[in-house]
């Protein structure tokens, strides 16, 4: 049997307690170490753990899985790449997508290193049936509906913003690509809430949705970790039109994005060296064992 790749979590939030509950459950994987900012605080299901502060005080990690926020994913990423180690992120401002590859690959090839960025849910298995629809009518539209659910990237972003106690954002899709966002946060004492408002409209999680910002008075009542998405595409094969292609799940949100960074940390061990996105991972390296066998049973 070959070696169990070693995979260290670095923080422990929401996605990183279900990236954690994967690898238990994913029998090629061993977990090298968790990373919290305060390394003293070791809840009870860690305590058969390293818990450190920083991941070069663990040994032998393969891969690093980040679990930090997007803003933060950068910094995090490249220190792991210095050190040699493989990184998987879930990097989600698609926008920005782009250039955070260009500069984690620079720093991968020359440390030698694979960096595995945005390989979430979506942006990372969505990219992949979007990049499927496209080859299978390259003329045509593809429309993607988030919701309705929590979004955590979007959650996360307005929590940053000075004056927020607690915060909840869901995603409404309103047809066509088209998402309303609903945000309901908790305001810190003496903070305005039309300042906190527009602050969230102006971030660019949100700039370019229409945005509802509500007062409540506790955030976490209204909680679910419910999330889905509908991917529809209407093209052309060759020169037949009306081809009409749907995708669509409903789902845990953190649940999934975890289950998609350890399999994309799997394919991690499987590349040369640099930075790359989902769509560019042969679909066959996200999964464990001999690549014959799920040719036969597969294909």
């Amino acid at each position: 049997m070959s070696r169990k790749i070693r995979a260290a979590v670095v923080g422990y939030g929401n996605i990183g307690k279900f990236v954690v509950e994967a690898l238990q459950a994913t029998p090629d994987f061993d977990i090298a170490g968790i990373v919290r900012r305060d390394a003293s605080n070791v809840p009870a299901e860690l305590e058969t753990y390293e818990v450190v502060p920083h991941v070069s005080h663990l040994k032998s990690v393969d891969v690093a899985i980040l679990c930090v926020p997007t803003r933060k994913v950068e910094a995090y990423a490249q220190e792991c790449l210095e050190l040699g180690i493989n990184t998987v992120d879930g990097f989600d401002i698609h926008g920005q997508i782009v250039p955070l590859r260009a500069s984690l690959d620079q720093t991968a090839k020359r440390c030698g290193a694979v960096s595995i960025l945005s390989a979430g849910w979506d942006p990372g298995s969505d990219s992949v049936i979007r990049a499927l629809f496209e080859a299978m009518a390259p003329q045509g539209i593809t429309y993607t509906n988030f919701g309705p659910g929590m979004s955590m990237g979007h959650t996360v972003a307005v929590k940053a913003i000075d004056g927020v106690k607690d915060a909840l954002s869901v995603t409404l899709p309103t047809g066509a690509g088209v998402h309303r966002r609903m945000v309901y946060v908790e305001l810190c004492e003496g903070h305005d809430f039309d300042a906190v408002a527009q602050a969230i409209k102006s971030d660019a999680y949100f700039v370019n949705d229409e945005t509802r910002v509500f007062q409540v008075e506790d955030v976490a009542a209204l909680k679910d970790m419910g999330h889905g998405v509908r991917l529809e595409r209407k093209g052309s094969s060759g020169i037949t039109p009306n081809q009409l292609f749907t995708f669509d799940m409903r789902i845990n949100n953190p649940a999934l994005t975890a289950q998609v960074m350890v399999v994309a940390a799997r394919a991690a061990g499987k590349q040369r060296p640099g930075a790359y996105t989902m769509i560019e991972i042969p679909v066959v390296d996200l999964l464990p064992g001999e690549k014959e066998a799920w040719i036969k049973q597969l294909v």
